[in-house]
């Protein structure tokens, strides 16, 4: 082979090489900073994994919010119309946070409770993220819920 041809072999190899290797450094990075969003129910069938970092979605659950008095601490349940998972959050809750309103945390699992790092709450009366909308669906029409009733949040 000629010399030429066997250096430009070489070249087209490394850079293939190089290529690879950030396609895959580039994916890595993006897995690690993905976060999905399940629902309580999802996440007691063990779709959302241990230790995983991800996105609980539904409504605050009625009469479940607490503060400890003196700290950030604040604890309360997210519904889905079909489980309830115990939710615990240090910091600041957003001004509109209430219970019965739509509600989206970041964060994992720890002993059977969700941590979260982030609590989002929705801006007005009438949102709802569609994430959360469609999976809310879901619960209504398998517990046969009229939905323009129950959650006229929905019908956007």
């Amino acid at each position: 082979m000629n010399p030429i041809r066997r250096r430009r072999l070489l070249w087209v190899a490394a850079l293939v090489v190089a290529a690879s290797l950030a396609a895959s450094l580039v994916a890595m990075a993006l897995q690690r900073n993905v976060a999905y969003l399940y629902t309580p129910s999802e996440v007691l069938r063990g779709e959302a994994g241990e230790q995983a970092r991800f996105r609980l979605g539904g409504m605050v659950a009625a009469g479940s919010f607490e503060r400890t008095p003196g700290s950030l601490e604040a604890r309360f349940k997210v519904t889905d119309g079909d489980a309830l998972m115990p939710v615990t959050y240090t910091g600041i809750l957003p001004d509109l946070f209430r219970e019965k309103q739509a509600v989206i945390a970041t964060g994992r699992m720890e002993n059977g409770r969700f941590v979260a790092e982030e609590v989002l709450a929705k801006h007005d009366e009438t949102y709802m993220p569609k994430e959360v909308a469609d999976k809310m669906g879901v619960a209504h029409t398998k517990h046969d819920v009229d939905a323009a009733k129950a959650a006229p949040a929905m019908q956007q």
